[in-house]
């Protein structure tokens, strides 16, 4: 059915995977939408010009609302006579600022619910939901793995950062919020979001490669992750929706919950930035260096970190955390998601890694490799032949989510 009156809004609109729930979003047709960030005006890729986005806009089946959610008055305005919120928008996770992640995690996300509940958000029970993108890194504690977890597990008791802390502070809100004023919530929570569009993780990856870093790896290289390719986070916002504004029962299991969201295929994490690294046509990590050769480096670097980050300093990746957050294994059960939500992939992790290749042919190497090869890659083996093998892969930014 064709949206003509019946309007949602998308958080931090113009954010990764944001970007994919947004052109789902206009494919269905099944709402108009308002996409909010914090922006003052939208400016579009060359592709976006052309494709869906472009031409909703034009046609005012989408439109574009700047937004900082520590405003209240401009979160009023921008839920003004919608349906659904998909509330998408968090800091960048790189910026360890307590105040920041506070200030937009929290307090923002307050302002959201305030606004849903003022506002009347809602119609029946289908269109007054709420829902909110967490992370599974609140589960994380900086020291134990995670093996096929699900909802069921308490967050931890120390956040490794203030990201992480005030995103379980932000879902918890979420969830208490189920049931006022009608309004209907739940969490999704993805893990390692990669596809096309994150500009931040491949162009490190590529830096680091073309340095000759990309040849080594920390711990044994048998930790396995759970990734989740971005058309499948945008599907799983949508499943969302449609269960919260079903009647009966299926509303009724779904409202006031989270749900974990991957691709269902966990992997060794190695092989994931293996699979990246010699896509791009670069050296696959093979020099393994155990984590306690690395930690002492990794305090050290923290301190300075310490010293220096009100000064400015961006808070570097070699630090403990990190170490262990890349040498632990992080799977989780999405059981839950698929019996109350409906959710599953809808492209597979194969698949997904074939699609981000053409996205990022400007990252290839400018070399073939200095080795002559007997026999075709683990990549090609794994992606299969064709013009893909000879084109880059992509890594997302796990470590944010």
């Amino acid at each position: 059915m064709e949206a003509k009156d019946k309007w949602c809004v998308v958080t931090g609109g113009r954010g990764f995977a944001a970007r994919s729930l947004v052109e789902m979003l206009i494919r269905h047709k099944e709402y108009c939408v308002r996409i909010a960030d914090l922006e003052v005006s939208i400016v579009l890729e060359p592709a976006e010009q052309l494709g869906l986005l472009g031409q909703a806009l034009h046609s005012g089946r989408a439109q574009y609302v700047s937004l900082d959610l520590r405003n209240k008055a401009q979160v009023l305005k921008a839920l003004e006579g919608v349906e659904v919120v998909f509330h998408m928008a968090a800091p960048n996770s790189s910026i360890n600022n307590y105040q920041l992640h506070h200030s937009v995690n929290v307090q923002g996300t307050n302002n959201v619910i305030d606004a849903c509940v003022e506002l009347n958000v809602k119609r029946l029970v289908y269109t007054s939901c709420l829902v909110y993108t967490s992370s599974p890194s609140v589960f994380f504690d900086d020291v134990h793995g995670i093996h096929n977890g699900n909802e069921t597990m308490p967050y931890a008791h120390s956040p490794n950062d203030h990201y992480s802390a005030t995103k379980a502070e932000a879902e918890a809100l979420v969830i208490k919020a189920n049931g006022t004023n009608g309004l209907l919530t739940c969490c999704i929570r993805p893990s390692s979001i990669f596809g096309p569009g994150d500009r931040l993780s491949v162009p490190s990856l590529v830096d680091a490669a073309r340095k000759g870093e990309s040849k080594f790896l920390i711990g044994d290289g048998n930790n396995v992750y759970d990734f989740t390719y971005v058309e499948n986070v945008a599907h799983a916002h949508i499943c969302a929706d449609r269960a919260l504004a079903s009647e009966g029962p299926v509303s009724e299991k779904a409202a006031g919950e989270a749900y974990f969201i991957t691709n269902m295929e966990p992997m060794k994490f190695w092989e994931f930035v293996s699979l990246v690294v010699e896509g791009l046509g670069y050296e696959r990590p093979r020099i393994k260096i155990p984590t306690f050769v690395i930690m002492p480096i990794a305090h050290l670097v923290e301190w300075i970190y310490k010293l220096l980050g009100p000064y400015g300093m961006k808070l570097p990746q070699l630090i403990p955390s990190r170490i262990r957050l890349i040498s632990c294994s992080r799977t989780f059960d999405c059981s839950k998601a698929k019996d109350r939500l409906g959710y599953a992939p809808i492209v597979t992790l194969q698949e997904g890694l074939r699609r981000t290749i053409e996205s990022y042919t400007h990252l290839k190497a400018d070399n073939e490799p200095k080795t002559k090869r007997e026999g075709p890659s683990k990549a090609s083996k794994y992606l299969g032949s064709g013009r893909g093998v000879n084109n880059q892969l992509y890594l997302s930014n796990f470590f944010a989510w």
